[in-house]
């Protein structure tokens, strides 16, 4: 299975990251190929990709607040997206890990320029709240 993993810094403390990436419907903000997200229950959302809103993407969210953990799966296509959280000095250490199925190896360097893309944006939202 094809993975890949990325690290950020953000000047802001790890609560405003958070507050970013455990919601859902503030992954348009920053997540870069989303273009809106529909929640459906607790820890479920469809996500709707940019350009595509008839193409609806079942979701599930795992979040571990005490870990500064999210776990964000496709149930499409079976992508998975673990990030984590760490404080430093400076701020807060944005990392994921990705695994992507066999199926969707061709997206492997498409998936690693979205969340390095990303993640920046992801750094950037939290410093300026």
């Amino acid at each position: 299975m094809p993975s890949f993993h990325d690290t950020a810094n953000s000047a802001a403390p790890p609560e405003e990251v958070w507050k970013l990436l455990y919601d859902p419907s503030r992954f348009p903000d920053w997540w870069a190929g989303i273009g809106t997200v529909e929640m459906t229950s607790e820890g479920e959302y469809t996500m709707y990709p940019d350009g595509y809103p008839d193409f609806p993407m079942a979701q599930l969210l795992e979040t571990h607040q005490d870990q500064q953990r999210v776990r964000v799966s496709c149930l499409v296509s079976d992508l998975r997206f673990d990030w984590a959280l760490e404080p430093t000095a400076d701020g807060t250490l944005i990392t994921v890990d990705v695994e992507i199925p066999d199926a969707e190896a061709h997206r492997v360097d498409t998936q690693r320029d979205v969340i390095n893309a990303s993640m920046r944006r992801l750094a950037q939202l939290a410093a300026s709240a």
